[in-house]
């Protein structure tokens, strides 16, 4: 089903003009397991990095609401999502991503490009990931396209990786600072990609 629901998504992102152009690809490690912490201001931020890794596929981790709304809950059910409870998160918070990792799969986490609560919590839950798999976390910015309006209203995409890097910290000391590391790097990338965007449209 996530080979017909892509190959659908890029179709119609295409059509519209909404598929995300890519920078820095080469950033993306070839094989093996790894983490994807992307911004995130809305769903189509979700399907265009789908779209821009397949035919490699993203296990997403999202919040369990998303999977009651009609619609974006059957979709992202089939595009690998697993639901995660984060007012109450229990040990498959870390168990089930863990797992995927060391299976060699993809894991995408959406922190918030900004520092809020949720966000920061997040960006933790990245890194702790990221510590205790030893996988490597790859930092990523979006902007663009938010919604089912700005995809058909011709809304253009735009996606960067920064380069992967390894949680080498030990302990609590260790998440904290490459939290704060993967809180740069994602203001640093949507920094740099507005730059590349607006250069682009002079």
């Amino acid at each position: 089903m996530y080979k017909f629901i892509a190959n659908v998504v890029k179709v119609i992102l295409k059509l519209t003009g909404s598929k995300a152009r890519v920078y820095e690809e080469q950033n993306l490690p070839k094989e093996g397991g790894f983490i994807i912490a992307c911004t995130h201001t809305g769903y189509v931020d979700i399907l265009n990095l789908g779209v821009a890794v397949y035919p490699r596929e993203i296990n997403f981790m999202a919040k369990k609401q998303l999977f009651d709304i009609k619609g974006i809950g059957w979709l992202i059910e089939r595009l690998n999502a697993f639901p995660v409870d984060r007012d109450n998160p229990g040990p498959s918070v870390i168990k089930i991503p863990s797992q995927l990792l060391k299976e060699g799969k993809i894991v995408g986490i959406f922190p918030s490009g900004t520092r809020n609560a949720e966000g920061s919590d997040l960006k933790q839950g990245a890194i702790t990931i990221a510590q205790l798999s030893k996988a490597q976390i790859v930092p990523a910015a979006y902007i663009g396209a938010r919604n089912a309006g700005d995809v058909f209203k011709r809304g253009k995409g735009y996606l960067i990786y920064g380069e992967p890097f390894y949680v080498t910290g030990k302990g609590k000391e260790g998440r904290e600072e490459f939290t704060n590391r993967l809180e740069h790097e994602l203001v640093a990338l949507t920094e740099e990609l507005e730059k590349r965007v607006a250069a682009k449209k002079k």
